[in-house]
């Protein structure tokens, strides 16, 4: 039987995750499948080293070797490529963010009921270099945009905010969830990246 449900994992600073966003709209809308959005914070410096640069574009810090700057420059090509394709704008961050509080705003967001609005919100302005996402005020003027109640934000930031984020993380790294965007079927079965769509689509069908 087709799964009715999935998992999908996305983060706020992942261009990848933010291509994947329309054609999994598109997906749940076409199929009927329920999609659990879910944050997954990528630990970037780990594995492509971190840069900070100025608005010119000069690095003023780095920890990157000529190979992870080639693997980053290569992406944002990409990423560029399609994004033009679409008509979205998606513009490099000037350092790696910690996007933990933009992802217990998704949570909070789903609870409120105004989750969809937030995601568009948040991955648009970011990209734009408009919204801080590390930024609690930042966060919840969002939030408070897209219609939520923000009064129990800061204290859900101190508390369940933070222990949720990790418990999603544990349980999707122990289902060998390891990058973004990943949809994860009921029976373990794992797919990362947006080009896996079609496949999936296959699956439910």
């Amino acid at each position: 039987m087709p799964a009715k449900s999935i998992k999908l994992y996305i983060d706020y600073k992942s261009p990848y995750a933010y291509l994947a966003v329309a054609p999994a709209y598109r997906l749940a809308e076409e199929t009927g499948l329920e999609i659990d959005w879910l944050p997954y914070t990528l630990d970037i410096p780990a594995y492509l080293g971190s840069a900070e640069v100025d608005a010119a574009g000069k690095i003023l810090a780095e920890s990157r070797n000529p190979h992870q700057w080639r693997r980053v420059k290569y992406s944002y090509m990409d990423v560029r490529r399609e994004a033009n394709r679409l008509g979205l704008t998606i513009l490099g961050p000037k350092k790696i963010f910690d996007s933990r509080t933009a992802h217990a705003g998704m949570i909070y967001a789903k609870l409120q009921g105004v989750f969809r609005q937030y995601n568009d919100a948040v991955f648009q302005t970011f990209f734009r270099r408009e919204l801080d996402i590390e930024n609690p005020d930042a966060i919840a003027g969002v939030l408070s945009r897209c219609g939520a109640d923000i009064c129990g934000f800061p204290g859900f930031l101190e508390g369940e905010g933070p222990r949720a984020l990790l418990a999603i993380q544990h349980e999707a790294e122990a289902n060998g969830v390891f990058g973004v965007p990943s949809f994860l079927f009921p029976d373990g079965n794992l797919f990362w990246g947006r080009e896996h769509i079609p496949r999936i689509r296959e699956l439910l069908a």
